[in-house]
């Protein structure tokens, strides 16, 4: 099953069962995913999808230390509960040891030397980690492991 066939189902099952509060966050996905469709005029699939998806809880956690920062609790509060109903259509993301492994990997495919190539290893590192794990860690990383 497809994710957007997923949360279909989910939005439908949230009617059902009166859960406002997923049903809402639901509609904010379909939202998100149909204006990117019609916005760029294709049919996204699974990993499009999840872009959306990141992109959206990104945002929400932008809000979360936004709000902490003026001391609006409540609405943090929200944000937060909207990022844990969007994460349960997120992948789980990948562990350190992992992108670890796979930044080894492919600094031995590349030939990557040194600091240099960092562009080169991480043109090919996204297309293999995006949605998997958080792009500003995997570059940390890459730097440490070009460095040391």
């Amino acid at each position: 099953m497809s994710l957007k066939q997923q949360l279909i189902d989910d939005m439908k099952a949230a009617m059902k069962s009166g859960d406002k509060h997923s049903l809402g966050v639901i509609r904010l996905i379909n939202a998100a995913i149909k204006q990117r469709e019609v916005d760029e005029r294709i049919e996204l699939d699974d990993a499009a999808v999840i872009a959306v998806l990141d992109k959206m809880v990104k945002q929400r956690k932008d809000s979360v230390s936004q709000y902490e920062s003026a001391a609006r609790e409540d609405l943090a509060a929200i944000e937060r509960e909207e990022i844990m109903v969007i994460e349960r259509y997120v992948p789980a993301k990948l562990g350190e040891a992992e992108i670890v492994a796979a930044i080894q990997a492919a600094i031995a495919a590349t030939g990557a030397t040194g600091p240099a190539d960092i562009g080169k290893l991480m043109g090919a590192l996204k297309p293999k980690l995006a949605g998997q794990a958080d792009m500003g860690q995997v570059s940390a990383l890459v730097k440490q492991q070009l460095a040391g």
